[in-house]
């Protein structure tokens, strides 16, 4: 098991009820891939450094995770095809 960082930028129009269920979402696929969510800090609404879909601001979320090496593939997979997460990126702590 590795430790993680994930970082996620979600769309800045989502209600905290489409937030919270995006991160629900990511948080049951590390769950069920036989991993654990250590920590979870979310950052707000930012702005971002260039516009991504005509969009200049971002919600972010930082996301403290042990997971298989196996399962990270799988992890990104799932997330890559989410709508709401505009860009995100996972890596390796340590």
């Amino acid at each position: 098991m590795h430790s993680y960082e994930l970082i996620c930028i979600l769309q800045p129009d989502l209600d905290e009820t489409a937030f919270n269920g995006v991160l629900d979402k990511v948080k049951g696929w590390v769950t069920e891939s036989g991993g654990s969510v250590d920590k979870t800090d979310v950052w707000g609404r930012r702005r971002l450094a260039y516009p991504i879909h005509k969009q200049t601001e971002g919600q972010y979320v930082l996301l403290n995770i042990t997971l298989k090496p196996s399962a990270a593939a799988e992890l990104e997979r799932n997330i890559r095809y989410q709508e709401s997460v505009v860009r995100h990126m996972l890596t390796v702590v340590g």
